[in-house]
C-alpha cells in the first residue's frame, strides 16, 4: 500500500508544483524534450496522445516536465492521428466513413488515414475516453482541443445527411441547390462542434473530479475573421457561453494574415492589417465573458517561403499582437521542432538553409520579451470607441455562391474596417452572440453593422442595439439587403413573424422606416447607407461616402494619421500604414533598444516609415536605473543575484543559437567573467547598457559582471 500512496504523493506534488509556476507563456510540440528546441517558455503543450518519436505519450511528457516546464496537452478534434480509432483497433469497426465529403464525392483528408470528420458520436466517445481519460490519467489538468472546423464546402456524406434528419426532422437537402440549403447545412455544422465539444470538455471536468484534478479546457481557433475569409464553419463565440470552456489560443499567424483582401481597388497582402483585425475579433469574442486567451504568433508558418519573407512577416503579425494591451499570455510559437530543425530556401535562391543565427536570435529576444510583457491600461493611440458587428453567420454565406451574389475575400467585412485602420483608427470589433453582456458595447460610441454577409441568430440581437441607440449610441447600417440569404428560414419570417429583411425587424425596433439618411431615436442616431461595404474597398475611392458617415456619426471631429501606437510599460510598439495620403514617418525618440535587430542597437532616434513596424525598449521609463538589469535577451534569465558592485545570472536557451543581450549596469563594467565562451561585448554611455553576445546553452550559461 505503501508504494502506490508514496507515487500517488509525488503525482499530487508536481501538480502542485506546476500550478504554482507561471502560466503566461506557452508552446505546443509533438516531439519529446531536445536541446535544440528547449524555448523556455512557462509551458509545454504536448500535442497528440499516441507513441511518437520511439517514446510513449507518457514518456514525452515526462521529458518535458523534467526540464522544469509546466506540461499540457492539445488535440485536434476535427482530424488527429487517430488510426485506432479510424482503422477500428478501438472498437472493432472502421470508421474512416465519418469523413467530411464534398459534392463530387471526395472526402476531404487532413493527412494520411486522417479525414476532416463529422463529429458523431462514435467519435465524440473515442474523443472522451480514448484520447482525454488517457491524458488526465497522466496528470494532465489542461487540454486543448483546436480547431473545430467544418468545410463549407462538405455536407455530403451519408453521416451528415443522418445528422441532417435527426437535427432538423426532415430529409438531408444539397446546399449547393439553395441558399436557405446553405444556411441549413452551416448551422447544422456549426451544432455538430458545439455538441462536440460541449460533450467531450464536460467529460474531461467530471473525469478530472473523480481523480481530484480540476481539469481546465481551452479552444485554440482561427478567428472568425479567417473562418469565414476561408470558408471553413466553426462554433466560435458561442463557445464562451459553455461552463466547459476555461479560454482559447487565438490561431493568428502569416499563414491566416497573408489572406489577400482589397482595398481602394487593390487586392493583395495586408499582413499587419489583418492580423490587427483577427487578433481584435478572438478578444472581443472572449473579453466580456473574462476566458482566458492566449494570443499566438509563428516566426514561419505552414506553407514552405524564405526566411526574410518569414521574419518580415512575423514582425508585422507580432506587432499586430502586442498592441493588444488587455492581454498578456501567449503561445509563443507552434513546433518549434519545425523552426530549429528544418531548412528553408534563403531569399532569391534555391538553396536550403537552417534557421540563420540572426533571425534565430531576434525571435528569442521577441519571445524572451513576452515572458515579461505586462498587461497595461493604455490605449492604442487614435479615436477609440468605433466597432463593427460581427456574428458566427459570417460563416454560413460564404459557400457555395448562389443568384449570382458574391464577396470576393470576405470584403463586405473589410469594408467595413480597413478604410477605418488604414486611418489610424483602432477600430474593434462586436460579436452579437455576446451583446447580452453588458461589457460588450460599454466602449462603443458608434457600431457599424451589415447585414450584406450575415444574419442575427437570434431577436435578442435587435433587442440588444436598439436599447443602445435609444441611450445614446449610434448607429450606421450599411447594406443593400438584397443578397439571396434575406429571405432564409430563420425568425424573422416564421413563427408569425413576416419580415422580408432582418432589417426590417431591427428598423421597427427602432422606429424608422430603413430609408437611407439619418435618423434621431431616442438619445442616439442612426445612419442609414444603402450600399453593401464590399464597394468600399473593392473599389477606387470607394469607401470616402463611408468614412465621411462614420466621421458624422462620431460627432464630426474623427482625427484620423498613419499610424498605431501603443506605449506598454518600458515598450514602444508602433506601426505605420501604406496605401494612404499621409506618407509621414513616425519618429521616436531614444534612448530605445531596437528588438528587431539582432543586434540591439541603442537608438537616439527610431524612424518608422510606412508599411512598417518597430518594437522598441524605452530606457528612460526604467523605474530604478540604479538597480542592474536584464533589459532584453535572446535568453531566459534564471537565478539573478544583485549586491552593491556586481550582478549575476543564468541564461538559458536553445544549442546551436546564439545570445544577444542588453544589461542596464548603474556604471560601466570592470570585468565580465562568462566562463567557457567567446564573449563579444560593448558599453553604451548614453543608455548605461551593456551589450554581450555569446553562444546559448540549454544547459545556462553563467555570467558575473562587477563594476
Amino acid at each position: 500500500m505503501k508504494k502506490p500512496l508514496l507515487l500517488l504523493s509525488s503525482l499530487c506534488l508536481s501538480l502542485l508544483a506546476n500550478a504554482q509556476k507561471g502560466e503566461k507563456t506557452a508552446f505546443q510540440t509533438s516531439s519529446p524534450w531536445r536541446p535544440e528546441i528547449d524555448v523556455r517558455s512557462d509551458i509545454a503543450i504536448v500535442y497528440g496522445a499516441g507513441d511518437r518519436h520511439n517514446m510513449t505519450f507518457e514518456q514525452r511528457v515526462k521529458s518535458w516536465r523534467d526540464h522544469g516546464y509546466t506540461v499540457q496537452f492539445m488535440t485536434g478534434i476535427a482530424w488527429g492521428s487517430y488510426d485506432d480509432y479510424f482503422l477500428g483497433k478501438w472498437d472493432g469497426k472502421n470508421h474512416l466513413g465519418i469523413g467530411q465529403v464534398m459534392q463530387n464525392g471526395d472526402t476531404i483528408w487532413h493527412g494520411h488515414n486522417i479525414p476532416y470528420v463529422v463529429p458523431e458520436s462514435s467519435f465524440i466517445d473515442y474523443m472522451k475516453r480514448g484520447v482525454v481519460k488517457k491524458v488526465i490519467d497522466a496528470g494532465i489538468t489542461a487540454i486543448y482541443l483546436e480547431e473545430p472546423e467544418f468545410w463549407a464546402r462538405a455536407g455530403y456524406s451519408q453521416v451528415f445527411k443522418d445528422e441532417w434528419q435527426s437535427y432538423y426532422g426532415f430529409p438531408w437537402r444539397p446546399q449547393h441547390e439553395s441558399p436557405e440549403n446553405t444556411y441549413l447545412s452551416s448551422k447544422l455544422k456549426y451544432h455538430l462542434y458545439y455538441n462536440a465539444i460541449k460533450e467531450v470538455s464536460s467529460y474531461a471536468k467530471a473525469y478530472g473530479k473523480t481523480k481530484g484534478l480540476n481539469v481546465k479546457v481551452y479552444i485554440p481557433t482561427h478567428s472568425l475573421v479567417n473562418y469565414s475569409s476561408w470558408k471553413i464553419v466553426s462554433p466560435e463565440a458561442s463557445l464562451a457561453s459553455l461552463p466547459g470552456i476555461d479560454g482559447y489560443i487565438a490561431q493568428v499567424w502569416t499563414g491566416t494574415s497573408r489572406e489577400p483582401t482589397f482595398f481602394n481597388g487593390v487586392e493583395k497582402e495586408r499582413v499587419f492589417e489583418n492580423a490587427f483585425l483577427e487578433y481584435g475579433s478572438v478578444i472581443s469574442m472572449t473579453a466580456p465573458t473574462n476566458r482566458k486567451v492566449f494570443l499566438l504568433t509563428d516566426p514561419i508558418e505552414d506553407w514552405p517561403r524564405d526566411w526574410s519573407d518569414y521574419k518580415r512577416n512575423y514582425q508585422a503579425t507580432f506587432t499586430a499582437k502586442i498592441l493588444y494591451p488587455m492581454v498578456a499570455d501567449y503561445e509563443v510559437m507552434p513546433w518549434p521542432e519545425r523552426i530549429y530543425t528544418r531548412p528553408y530556401k534563403v531569399a532569391n535562391s534555391d538553396s536550403m538553409v537552417l534557421i540563420p543565427k540572426y533571425y534565430s536570435t531576434q525571435m528569442q529576444v521577441m519571445v524572451n520579451a513576452l515572458n515579461d510583457m505586462p498587461r497595461s491600461a493604455n490605449r492604442v493611440t487614435g479615436v477609440n470607441g468605433i466597432g463593427v458587428l460581427m456574428g458566427n453567420s459570417l460563416m454560413f454565406q460564404r459557400f457555395p455562391t448562389h443568384n449570382g451574389f458574391e464577396d470576393p475575400q470576405f470584403s463586405n467585412f473589410y469594408g467595413q474596417t480597413l478604410p477605418l485602420l488604414k486611418l489610424g483608427i483602432p477600430v474593434q470589433t462586436v460579436h452579437m452572440e455576446n451583446l447580452s453582456f453588458a461589457a460588450s458595447l460599454k466602449d462603443i460610441k458608434v457600431l457599424v453593422m451589415s447585414y450584406s454577409n450575415m444574419k442575427p441568430m437570434s431577436a435578442d440581437v435587435h433587442k440588444y442595439i436598439a436599447e443602445w441607440v435609444k441611450k445614446g449610441g449610434t448607429l450606421v447600417y450599411c447594406s443593400k439587403d438584397d443578397d439571396p440569404y434575406q429571405s432564409v428560414m430563420e425568425w424573422w419570417n416564421t413563427k408569425g413573424n413576416h419580415y422580408k429583411t432582418p432589417s426590417a425587424h431591427l428598423f421597427g425596433l427602432l422606429g424608422i422606416k430603413g430609408d437611407a439618411g439619418k435618423s434621431n431615436v431616442g438619445k442616439g442616431k442612426v445612419y442609414i447607407i444603402k450600399e453593401d461595404p464590399k464597394n468600399f474597398v473593392m473599389q477606387a475611392n470607394g469607401a470616402d461616402n463611408y468614412v465621411a458617415t462614420v466621421k458624422e456619426a462620431f460627432g464630426g471631429n474623427l482625427p484620423v494619421k498613419n499610424n498605431l501606437y501603443l506605449e506598454r510599460g518600458p515598450y514602444d510598439i508602433v506601426a505605420v500604414m501604406d496605401e494612404v495620403a499621409d506618407k509621414t514617418p513616425y519618429v521616436i525618440n531614444g534612448p530605445v533598444i531596437d528588438l528587431f535587430d539582432p543586434a540591439l542597437p541603442v537608438l537616439s532616434q527610431k524612424t518608422v516609415e510606412p508599411g512598417s513596424q518597430a518594437f522598441l525598449y524605452n530606457v528612460n521609463r526604467v523605474a530604478d536605473k540604479s538597480k542592474p538589469k536584464v533589459l532584453a535577451a535572446a535568453a531566459r534569465i534564471y537565478d539573478e543575484v544583485v549586491t552593491a558592485h556586481s550582478y549575476s545570472f543564468t541564461a538559458k536557451s536553445p544549442v546551436n543559437t546564439i545570445n544577444a543581450m542588453r544589461v542596464l549596469l548603474p556604471a560601466a563594467p570592470k570585468d565580465v567573467v562568462i566562463a567557457g565562451k567567446d564573449v563579444t561585448r560593448s558599453w553604451d554611455e548614453s543608455s548605461h547598457t551593456l551589450y554581450l553576445g555569446f553562444d546559448n546553452s540549454p544547459d545556462g550559461v553563467k555570467v558575473n559582471i562587477k563594476w
